[in-house]
């Protein structure tokens, strides 16, 4: 189970920051997103951020 946690964690945690970074306006890429600068779009990236970090450490622990 370790190498599907540790990579489902590292997706994860990267789609999260990309949809923070959309979310607040600082990554506006792609141009065409319906994302950029929706603040709803930061705080799901967040939470996806955070579960990327949960798995990150269960695929760590075992």
């Amino acid at each position: 189970m370790r190498i599907p946690f540790l990579t489902l964690g590292i997706a994860a945690l990267l789609i999260g920051l990309l949809w923070i970074g959309q979310g607040t306006g600082l990554v506006a890429w792609p141009r065409s997103s319906f994302m950029i600068s929706q603040i709803q779009w930061a705080w799901y990236g967040a939470a996806l951020t955070v579960v990327g970090l949960i798995l990150i450490w269960l695929g760590r622990r075992f």
